[in-house]
């Protein structure tokens, strides 16, 4: 049984500009966001938002249009997504950290009628074969082709009044798409993923009501906005009316210097600001009682880094566990931080059913036993764009999530590794993330990816790249001599290579096709 449960909402909160809308009428005066050294009021927030509404509308933005957002962690992200909320279209999730093709890949599929950019990204969208409507925010200048975000906002138009439901719209709002971020994927260009403001408005109730927000919490955006868990964040905190802190430019000192200054209550992380706050020399020099907890999300606990920091702080965790296609999966129970089980990622959220399936057949499993993790929930996508010849779906509505794992009888989910990235060594199937938490917790390690080469004996074997913790006295025989006595035999490394970094996605997922060409590209292995 799930440890929270969110209350159905009514017809008319379905509509996901009506988190901002009711959060302004119950807090008008409460600090919404913290960017840079101003504290942005809820109600300044919709009036912005309405105001970027009225300008898109005026431009000829209207129900069902798709526009391209390509902006950091900023208010005119915000502002800009809930205005096509209440217009009804939809946003294209553009990352800042795309390159040129990647950015073309996505106008290709999604056919956006605008798009807003940053400055910095004028250049490449304009060689992507952009849109007609084009805003920069920022921008010191008109430039030919652009709008100044501030010229959009001084366009002159007219909005009908926002009751939750427009009588001159005859479509359930619910079902309407209403954005577009993709899958970070391992192989291959991203899908765009159709997520609706049904989808969505769950999604982000379960978030709330998983974490516990308040309107007294303080949440901090790290994720870029254009990730799933940026979304969910930003709303999460909006429908509580809660504050968040925005990073134009984030380094831990400064997320850490948030902490004590903006007294965080909620610290969201994900593997690599962890692992980083773990070694920040003059962490105890902060004031940190402010912290309820800190969340790890988007890939398994490393139970090592974990418990170093709350060996540092007193800090204890609150592990989550969530896809791109299906935004929260499994929260740990709101009474567990301080004692939280650092090999689960916590138990399906509210309205949520998850289990393990046959890999190959798709049958559901015996709780406790491997597979394939599959969920049902009501925030689940409607498709990819384009849509898949496979379906991403079992029948019955359960997702695969491509997770390797099991459900414990009790409900406590348990990922021991990626189906597409097992290695099969003579007929074994070895999971990557087995290995690498036991070679992450070497104090010889930094970090470190594991993915299977082809081998002629046994088919595959397991490899590794490692970044040293110090690269001077970088020992490749002497950390596999190390590892041999913690793993089965099938399970032991071929070879290490060195590397100075670890490719990873934004939130800090690995990215071993990256992991490989690098190591192609590198010199012998150390062992």
């Amino acid at each position: 049984m799930s440890p929270d449960f969110v209350s159905p909402p009514d017809d008319a909160s379905f509509d996901y500009y009506g988190l901002l809308h009711r959060a302004a009428a119950r807090y008008p005066g409460r600090t919404a966001l913290l960017v840079d050294d101003e504290r942005i009021s809820y109600t300044a927030v919709k009036a912005s938002t309405d105001a970027v509404a009225t300008g898109l509308a005026a431009l000829g933005v209207k129900q069902g249009d798709r526009v391209a957002l390509c902006l950091g962690n900023e208010p005119e992200w915000i502002y800009t997504f809930f205005a096509l909320s209440r217009l009804r279209a939809v946003a294209v999730m553009a990352s800042t950290s795309w390159m040129s093709h990647e950015l073309q890949h996505a106008i290709a599929i999604t056919a956006p009628v605008a798009i807003v950019v940053d400055d910095d990204k004028r250049e490449l969208a304009d060689g992507t074969g952009r849109p007609d409507l084009a805003v920069v925010v920022h921008g010191d200048a008109r430039r030919p082709g652009w709008l100044p975000f501030e010229e959009m906002l001084a366009v002159s138009g007219v909005l009908p009044a926002w009751t939750g439901q427009h009588a001159d719209l005859d479509d359930d709002v619910a079902d309407l798409e209403l954005a577009l971020p993709f899958s970070s994927g391992t192989t291959g260009l991203p899908k765009a993923v159709r997520h609706t403001h049904r989808s969505l408005t769950f999604a982000t109730n379960q978030w709330r009501d998983g974490l516990g927000l308040t309107d007294s919490d303080r949440l901090q955006a790290l994720t870029p906005l254009s990730h799933i868990l940026g979304i969910v964040n930003v709303g999460a905190t909006i429908s509580a009316g809660a504050a968040i802190r925005l990073f134009r430019k984030f380094s831990v000192r400064s997320m850490v210097e948030s902490y004590q200054a903006d007294r965080i209550t909620v610290g969201i992380t994900v593997a690599p600001i962890a692992s980083a706050l773990s070694e920040m020399p003059d962490l105890t020099d902060f004031e940190l009682d402010s912290l309820r907890y800190l969340n790890w999300s988007a890939t398994p606990v490393n139970a090592e880094v974990a418990r170093r920091l709350t060996d540092r702080i007193g800090v204890g965790w609150k592990p989550a566990y969530g896809t791109t296609e299906v935004p929260i999966l499994a929260v740990t129970p709101l009474d567990a931080p301080k004692n939280a089980r650092l090999d689960s990622v916590g138990m399906a959220a509210a309205d949520v059913e998850m289990e393990a399936a046959d890999p190959a057949t798709g049958t559901l499993l015996e709780r406790g036993e491997l597979g394939e993790l599959v969920a049902r929930s009501p925030a689940a996508m409607r498709n990819y764009l384009p849509e898949p010849q496979e379906s991403p779906f079992l029948p019955g509505g359960w997702y695969r999530t491509g997770d390797l794992g099991y459900v414990e009888p009790a409900g406590w989910v348990i990922i021991t590794g990626r189906i597409k990235e097992l290695i099969k060594v003579s007929g074994y199937q070895v999971s990557p993330v087995e290995v690498e938490s036991v070679l992450a917790s070497s104090p010889l390690v930094r970090d470190c990816a594991v993915f299977g080469l082809p081998d002629e004996r046994r088919g595959e074997m397991p490899v590794a790249a490692v970044v040293p913790n110090d690269p001077a006295t970088a020992d490749a025989e002497q950390l596999i001599f190390w590892l041999t006595p913690q793993l089965a035999r099938y399970k032991q490394l071929r070879d290490i290579y060195f590397v100075a970094e670890i490719p990873r996605t934004p939130s800090g997922k690995i990215q071993r096709h990256k992991v490989r060409a690098l190591v192609q590209d590198a010199a012998p292995p150390g062992h």
